[in-house]
């Protein structure tokens, strides 16, 4: 009697005992890695591992924002070889919810940055970190009304349709005009993220609406693509153009007036935010559910100031 009430006490205090997570890899999976952006989460990421040594960190994502599938299969490999936290920003909301699911399933606790999943993916992981993106929509185009004024033609130059980000941030751009102006939308265009595309749409944009008054790219190869149109075509700062994140061309496009501004997200603090926070629940902490990771509006006054430097890369 007194063996097996000392064994039950035993097992209940095994029971109780709290569990231990044992050192591990961190998988932060972005939707590309092509792009100075996504690289500046990776560095933000790199910094907040770097700060201990119990756990690693890998920076991994597709050759391309449409790669839909490939990223799927990141997270789904992610989950298999049993990390112990996945930061992750879906290229797609509903592709991805499926996965996220299925790591939660397998409580490996999840971080989601920038793009918002689906509510199919609701309860399935952490925390979200982004930048508000339908407040970051309305700034630029209060800035488009303010420059260009409440009557003519601005166009959008957009990315992925349909992504987390996409939807609040050009979204809001295009209902504030609506709201608060007579300016008539040409678009949206979709670069799927790529450079070339963007130059390609933007030229024939600006060729067939030669009383254009404004122009607004999306993120950073839009952005960049639609900067570069404009300069060949000897547009630049003639038509208003915002564009959207902070990387070197961008800021030589807000320097030499090709743009009139460049909205710029805290990228590097979606990595580092990010990988602490999974840090965090790991090691038994709770988190904020949403972080707000801000937004900069850099213009040719403010991009030597330490607001802009710290978000520019």
């Amino acid at each position: 009697m007194k063996k097996t009430l000392k064994a039950l006490l035993l097992a209940s205090t095994m029971i109780a005992a709290p569990a231990t997570v044992m050192a591990g890899e961190i998988a932060v999976i972005v939707k590309t890695t092509n792009s100075n952006f996504w690289q500046n989460v990776n560095k933000g990421a790199s910094a907040a591992i770097a700060g201990q040594s119990e756990h690693t960190m890998t920076f991994n994502g597709p050759a391309a924002e449409s790669a839909i599938a490939d990223e799927l299969s990141m997270v789904e490999n992610a989950i298999n070889r049993g990390v112990i936290g996945i930061v992750l920003a879906p290229s797609d909301p509903d592709a991805l919810a499926p996965a996220v699911k299925k790591a939660h399933e397998a409580g490996i606790p999840v971080a989601i940055i920038d793009s918002a999943l689906s509510d199919a993916g609701k309860g399935s992981f952490q925390t979200f970190l982004s930048t508000d993106n339908c407040a970051a929509g309305k700034l630029a185009a209060s800035m488009m009304i303010d420059k260009v004024g409440k009557e003519g033609k601005v166009a959008v130059m957009s990315y992925v349709a349909g992504v987390g980000s996409e939807v609040g941030r050009v979204g809001c751009f295009v209902d504030h005009l609506k709201a608060n102006s007579k300016l008539e939308i040409v678009g949206p265009y979709y670069s799927q993220s790529q450079m070339a595309t963007a130059l390609n749409q933007t030229t024939d944009v600006l060729a067939a609406n030669p009383d254009l008054k404004g122009i607004f790219g999306a993120n950073e190869p839009t952005a960049v693509g639609m900067g570069r149109a404009l300069v060949q075509a000897s547009k630049a700062g003639e038509v208003v153009a915002i564009g959207f994140d902070g990387n070197e061309d961008l800021q030589a496009f807000v320097k030499d007036g090709t743009l009139v501004a460049t909205m710029v997200q805290g990228s590097y603090q979606m990595g580092e935010l990010g990988v602490k926070a999974i840090l965090d629940i790991v090691g038994g902490k709770k988190v904020e559910p949403q972080i707000d990771t801000g937004v900069v509006a850099v213009t040719k006054d403010n991009i030597a100031a330490p607001e802009a430097k710290n978000v520019l890369y």
